[in-house]
């Protein structure tokens, strides 16, 4: 008996369940529904060689109790389609459903898909694995944009620290330039300075020599 047990919770209240076996599989399921956190999650528990196998989805939890030789790829495979089905049908309705109250209405829709998918475990796998693959692309595009985003952002501050180099570097090259011209004009009117001191020194000694009493510069 591959798949044993399944059912359609609200939190803690079951809405719709199914089996066709006796055992104290709804007992268990219940008490582990308890534990079952309130985020979207996959999640599997191990009791007497069968695994209570959980997805949760927006406020309401999907069970399906399998042998444990069976696998997981299976019994989550399940509770997919009875999640689809479920959220295109019933998902408002059983915002307010009281416990069982969807026994009638949904008890065999979980027959059906028990049984489909007992009947037709390859194709199962095969559609399992290729979600799994087609996951795990989507997983490594998504690294990868998220590389190339944090690439970019890394990018522009280096074209930003570039940018601002440039115009440190332009400033100074201005400041320089205005600098070297302010010493320029200053050492240019030192020696002008220079030249006319030194004229005035000889125009000075000259007129000296010229008007002492010993010399007759004009006559």
């Amino acid at each position: 008996m591959p798949l044993i047990y399944s059912f359609v919770a609200r939190g803690t209240v079951v809405l719709a369940d199914y089996t066709a076996y006796t055992g104290n599989f709804s007992t268990v399921a219940i008490q582990c529904l308890e534990k079952v956190p309130a985020n979207n999650n996959k999640f599997t528990f191990t009791c007497d060689k069968h695994t209570f196998n959980y997805t949760v989805d927006s406020g309401y939890t999907f069970l399906s109790v399998a042998d444990e030789d069976f696998g997981r790829q299976i019994p989550f495979a399940f509770l997919e389609r009875v999640q689809t089905e479920w959220k295109e049908k019933l998902a408002d309705k059983a915002r307010t459903a009281t416990a069982h109250s969807l026994d009638k209405t949904f008890g065999p829709r979980l027959k059906f898909h028990m049984e489909y998918c007992q009947a037709h475990p390859e194709e199962l796998t095969k559609v399992a694995s290729v979600q799994k693959k087609v996951a795990d692309v989507q997983n490594i595009m998504m690294k990868n944009i998220e590389n190339v985003l944090e690439r970019g952002e890394k990018i522009e501050l280096l074209v930003d620290k570039t940018d601002n180099l440039r115009f440190q570097a332009d400033k100074f090259h201005k400041t320089g330039k205005q600098l070297r011209s302010k010493m320029w004009w200053q050492n240019m009117r030192m020696k002008i300075v220079v030249v006319i001191a030194v004229l005035v020194l000889i125009l000075v000694i000259f007129l000296l020599g010229c008007f002492a009493p010993a010399n007759h510069c004009i006559k």
